[in-house]
């Protein structure tokens, strides 16, 4: 025998011993009926005892070759408390002189057998009004049956419909909503009292996304509602990222679970699973208790997910080790109020009722004393004062229980509609029609279908399966508050009333967790991901296992688990953390730069030094060095090279339209008119030195003054390239947000890429002209001839424009105007020290060079 077997059969070893004792004279028990006479008669079915069929080998542990024990086990009193809630229901109608005046109601009460065998003796009793059942005959007239109350299990509800539907006969069910019973093509005759748990599954999530988990296991019983609970489950969970880890079905046949081990999963295998869902009836949590694994794995929340699972506080204490496997856990219930029930509960005495054979029984099991007049077993009396308020363990029965509810709303739904019938009847027929005898059960179904009214507690009872009413679920925590016993405590609530209509409440402080953890227990799959990293779905794996990856650049996650990292704007960045986007900071070159009042400051020197070069040459301008070399172009070019430098100035501080204008052309336009100056020197000095030559072209060349000529013309012609420029594709002010980490620079877009370079092939072309023809004449006399000055100084030009363009391309942001700025201030201090320096240094230096007869002697060595 398998451990799982022996387990059980220790389990059921107590409850084979207490019926044993009290078996001895109780055959008369087992007659499945009992009475309240009355005017109108409705047939109930209540599982008041429920025999369990087992395999064999497991009843031979007992009784060799008896199986009477096994076909009536285990007595459920809880049920019982059904029973009670019909009693007290029907006396509180027939105590009400509104409603059913000058009739009273009574029922024939059946017990509900959980077998197929059997399934149908109570509705074939009921039909023939007699024990001993007849097929298709009456043999009981007197009694007015006008419906069936039943329903526990959807499956007995199903089963005698069949045969109920041959009578037209309305059967009204009292158990949890089944949408299998609700196909009115198949049973056009049957009403269900219970709606459907819309709002169950939501709650569930609800109350799993409030602590986190996302990585939970599901034991599910293998039947039409928990198919169905599976299903609407699976689909919330989805959008929630919610995952299973596993999905346990529980068989719906007893023996076939104990006879094959019902296959359940090691639960030690799941280690990063520490919630679990368990949706199913209290005998299917106990048989999955059965399992000798669930103890001996670690302590796990469980969810008991069922609204309609009572009595669990109790089951639990009686079970002390299911005090350590639940201890910690939650549970979903709804709970019901029924008006004066529990009062009449605590009321209740041996002495009512003593037609019931099974209150007789009851109270024998329960307090071990035998009602008047009983004839089960040899027990000792009870006492007089003796009720169930002084019995401390009872709270199976002064638990108000789903079901009892759903009896007591059913009753009364039948009564108005019973009422509704009679008083149509008095209306509108005549004396034989208000006969109860008359009263026929097809002639109820208009007036349930009909029924609506609100009960005591301000519930709304109707039959319209499409009704929207409000569902609210306790949410209660399993407390142990001793080794031997545990508590529910309320923790929190949730509330139903549509999809977008729905409220969740809980009080984590109240909340008691397994022992096993120290704060609020983790289920994830994965860990989450911290803000700054983003989700990375693994394949073939849930969506709540995944790998953790950092946000790229320019993208942020704020918030945790994020699916996908957030981009900046332009105008921001993100931190070192990746989670946070901050304004970038506006910069561009300035003067509060290192870089900029470097550049500002060399500028400015190389001004001063300019101005005093010219200076020089104004306060010696009757030297022969500066009449030699044609002092009006020094000082044109001396003022072209002085603006050059103060061009780039307007490089340095916040750009606008109109200095990223002004950049450009005063750069192209001052730098045209100093090469062209160099250019028109170097062409007076081939003309100064060619006109002793034998001719008259030359001398009427220099006598003319074209060199002159040149520079308006190159000016010129600059400024229709600028002019084109500035028509087509002006320079503007733009921005620059991916050069520097962390900063927005404010730069001058030059507009027209193409027109720029044009300014600089042009420039460059003046320059390698210049340097062309000065490079030509390089070996004229040179005491006054700057030839070799004006070759050199153009080669220093070229060289750093032709370099600046690989600079420029390469680099970004303020970088690219420092280049800029740079090559204007090092050609420009090219040209002021290759061509002026050394005139300088004759003037101040050497004046014995600055000499009429030094230029003779110079020429005279020239001819020679």
């Amino acid at each position: 025998m398998s451990l799982p077997l022996l387990c059980l059969s220790l389990f059921l070893q107590p409850a084979y011993t207490l019926m044993e004792m009290s078996l001895l004279n109780c055959d008369v028990y087992w007659k499945p009926s009992t009475y309240m006479e009355a005017d109108i008669i409705l047939g109930t079915f209540i599982p008041i005892h429920i025999p369990l069929v087992l395999p064999k080998d497991v009843q031979n542990l007992f009784v060799k070759g008896s199986t009477c024990f096994w076909n009536t086990f285990l007595l459920r009193w809880r049920n019982y408390q059904y029973l009670l809630a019909l009693y007290f229901t029907i006396e509180e109608i027939n105590k009400d002189s509104n409603l059913l005046p000058n009739m009273t109601l009574g029922s024939h009460i059946y017990n509900a057998f959980n077998s197929n065998k059997i399934t149908l003796e109570g509705p074939l009793m009921w039909l023939s009004g007699r024990s001993d059942y007849i097929p298709n005959y009456k043999c009981n007239t007197q009694h007015k049956a006008l419906g069936i109350l039943s329903g526990n299990k959807p499956e007995f509800s199903a089963a005698i419909a069949t045969l109920l539907e041959l009578y037209n006969v309305p059967q009204v069910t009292y158990g949890p909503f089944d949408s299998m019973l609700s196909e009115k093509d198949t049973f056009p005759s049957l009403y269900q009292m219970s709606t459907k748990d819309r709002g169950l599954a939501q709650g569930l999530i609800s109350l799993l996304l409030q602590f986190g988990w996302k990585w939970v296991g599901l034991i599910v019983s293998d039947d039409q509602r928990g198919r169905e609970f599976l299903f609407d489950l699976k689909v919330k969970m989805v959008p929630e990222d919610i995952c299973v880890a596993f999905t346990e079905k529980l068989p719906d046949k007893w023996n076939y679970r104990v006879k094959y081990d019902y296959g359940l999963l090691n639960l030690k295998q799941h280690t990063r699973v520490n919630v679990n869902l368990f949706y199913g009836d209290i005998d299917d949590l106990l048989f999955f208790c059965v399992d000798i694994h669930i103890f001996v794995t670690r302590k796990k929340v469980w969810i008991l997910a069922k609204p309609h699972s009572t009595y669990l506080e109790s089951i639990i204490n009686e079970k002390h080790v299911m005090i350590n496997l639940f201890s910690g856990s939650f549970s979903f219930l709804k709970k019901r109020t029924i008006p004066g029930f529990k009062h009449f509960l605590e009321a209740l005495t041996p002495s009512h009722y003593p037609g019931d054979v099974y209150f007789s029984k009851f109270w024998i099991d329960t307090f071990n004393c035998s009602p008047p007049a009983s004839r089960c077993g040899n027990h000792k009396p009870c006492p007089v004062n003796i009720s169930l308020k002084t019995k401390d363990k009872i709270n199976d029965i002064l638990t108000i229980s789903e079901p009892s509810y759903s009896i007591w709303s059913a009753v009364y739904a039948v009564a108005h509609a019973l009422h509704k019938m009679l008083l149509s009847k008095t209306e509108i027929g005549s004396k034989e029609d208000r006969k109860t005898n008359w009263l026929l059960p097809w002639q109820l179904h208009p007036f349930l279908r009909k029924i609506k009214l609100i009960n005591a507690p301000g519930d709304a009872i109707s039959f319209d399966e499409d009704k929207n009413i409000v569902e609210t679920y306790d949410i209660q925590n399993f407390i142990a508050y001793s080794f031997q016993n545990v508590l529910q405590l309320k923790v929190g609530e949730f509330v139903f009333k549509s999809a977008q209509d729905q409220g969740f409440f809980i009080n984590e402080v109240l909340i008691q967790w397994p022992s096993n953890f120290k704060q609020t227990p983790q289920s994830v799959c994965t860990h989450s991901c911290d803000p700054g990293f983003w989700k990375v779905l693994q394949k073939e794996r849930p969506v709540c296992c995944f790998s953790c990856a950092f946000c790229p650049e320019q993208h942020i996650s704020n918030q945790t688990d994020q699916q996908e990292c957030i981009p900046c704007t332009s105008q921001e960045y993100p931190n070192h953390e990746r989670n946070q986007c901050l304004p970038k900071a506006v910069t561009f070159l300035s003067l509060e730069d290192h870089l900029g009042v470097a550049l500002a400051c060399t500028a400015l020197c190389f001004s001063v030094s300019t101005i005093a070069v010219l200076g020089i040459f104004l306060k010696h301008q009757e030297s022969a060095i500066v009449k030699a070399n044609n002092r009006t172009l020094s000082y044109i070019l001396l003022i072209s090279i002085l603006l050059c430098f103060l061009c780039s100035f307007l490089f340095i501080g916040r750009p606008n339209t109109t200095s990223c204008i002004l950049q450009q052309i005063t750069f192209a336009i001052v730098f045209s008119l100093a090469i062209s100056t160099v250019l028109s020197k170097t062409i007076t000095v081939i003309l100064a030195f060619r006109v002793t030559k034998p001719g008259r072209t030359m001398r009427r060349l220099f006598v003319s003054g074209i060199y002159n000529a040149v520079i308006p013309i190159c000016v010129l012609i600059q400024l229709i390239l600028s002019g084109v420029w500035l028509g087509t594709s002006p320079p503007y002010t733009d921005t620059d947000t991916q050069s520097e980490y962390g900063h927005v620079i404010i730069l001058c877009n030059k507009g027209s890429v193409t027109a720029f370079y044009c300014v600089l092939a042009y420039l460059g072309t003046l320059a390698l002209g210049s340097f062309t023809v000065a490079f030509l004449v390089r070996n004229l006399p040179d005491t006054f001839n700057e030839a070799k000055f004006l070759t050199f100084s153009m080669l220093v030009f070229c060289s750093v424009w032709v370099t600046f363009i690989p600079v420029y391309q390469s680099t970004k942001g303020k970088a690219m105007v420092a280049v800029e700025v740079f090559s204007i201030l090092a050609s420009s201090a090219g040209l002021l020290g290759c061509i002026f320096f050394p005139k300088c240094y004759i003037i101040l230096l050497r004046p014995d060079k600055n000499s009429l007869r030094c230029l003779k002697n110079k020429k005279v060595a020239y001819k020679n």
